[in-house]
């Protein structure tokens, strides 16, 4: 199949995604149009953005909503109907082009949009149980889809959405491929982001409760572990039932060494959002003022031998 040859346009929202973007553009090289939304970015990733064709749109968060994705769906002047929305850790695989030709050769076989599983790479390979499979609708109209808004407060979590997913006004389906997510390229990484995400977990626990954060999802199996996640908000001991359901519901055993790591580092991110939850659950603390600032004291007189 020739190159740019797919009617989808890719968005491909970035900040300081150098080391990344390269892979990520090359796995979609087939489509006709690539956007990449950045967010001020220092690291050269506009330059390999346009070398590769890309067209770059700068994007200022003003805090809160909306958010980058969101802002390039409602914002951007798309060539085209179908979108294809990818972060830059994010790659597609070779197949990708002619399964999504083909749906949109039929318009979408009667969907507006479609999810699609990913493959977490972690410690130099890819986890095939815990986290997997993994479900995200990322192909769709984008005149028909829009990520649901979970919080609407501050929240210090980035200028990206965080675990929010896209709604779409009209039936979906399930792409056959599968993509490779190189979120974590280092355990530094992995904890750097999920200080962040915490963040965005903890307010979300205090506005939301556990009342349903938004309309239920175009997934069942998606929707069932959103439910499960927020009806747990109730149980002690949540860092612990984190780390047992990665690592035995989800049989991260069977990932040997690397999934065993994995759950525990999603215990520690549960326990962060628990405790941050607590913090924000706090009255707004006293101001202290400070202590009064003591007078100058005179310069002493220098002594004749001194002089």
């Amino acid at each position: 199949m020739p190159p740019a040859s797919i009617p989808v346009s890719v968005l491909i929202p970035i900040r300081n995604e150098a080391a990344n973007l390269p892979r990520c553009l090359a796995s979609v090289a087939w489509a006709e149009e690539i956007l990449v939304v950045d967010s001020q970015s220092t690291d050269g990733s506009i330059a390999l953005a346009t070398a590769a064709g890309a067209q770059v749109v700068q994007f200022y968060f003003n805090g809160t909503w909306p958010k980058k994705k969101n802002w390039a769906l409602a914002n951007l002047p798309f060539r085209h109907e179908w979108v294809l929305v990818l972060d830059a850790d994010e790659v597609m695989p070779p197949g990708a082009a002619a399964e999504i030709g083909a749906l949109l050769a039929a318009d979408g076989a009667g969907c507006a949009g479609f999810w699609i599983n990913r493959r977490f790479m972690f410690m130099g390979a890819w986890l095939r149980h815990a986290y997997y499979p993994n479900w995200n609708l990322r192909l769709f109209q984008h005149r028909l889809g829009r990520y649901e808004q979970l919080v609407h407060g501050a929240t210090r979590s980035g200028d990206n959405e965080v675990h929010e997913h896209i709604l779409v006004a009209g039936r979906v389906g399930r792409l056959d491929c599968a993509m490779d997510h190189y979120a974590f390229p280092s355990i530094e990484v992995f904890v750097e982001k999920h200080n962040r995400y915490s963040n965005w977990e903890a307010r979300l626990e205090i506005e939301a409760g556990l009342k349903p954060a938004g309309r239920p999802l175009q997934s069942s199996s998606v929707d069932l572990r959103r439910r499960l996640k927020r009806w747990s908000r109730r149980l002690p001991f949540r860092p612990t039932l984190r780390f047992l359901y990665v690592y035995l519901v989800q049989r991260g055993f069977l990932d040997g060494t690397r999934g065993y790591y994995f759950a525990r580092l999603h215990a520690f991110y549960e326990f962060m959002s628990v405790a941050k939850a607590a913090e924000l659950r706090l009255p707004p603390a006293t101001v202290i003022p400070p202590p009064p600032a003591e007078p100058a004291r005179p310069a002493p007189a220098l002594r004749s031998s001194e002089a």
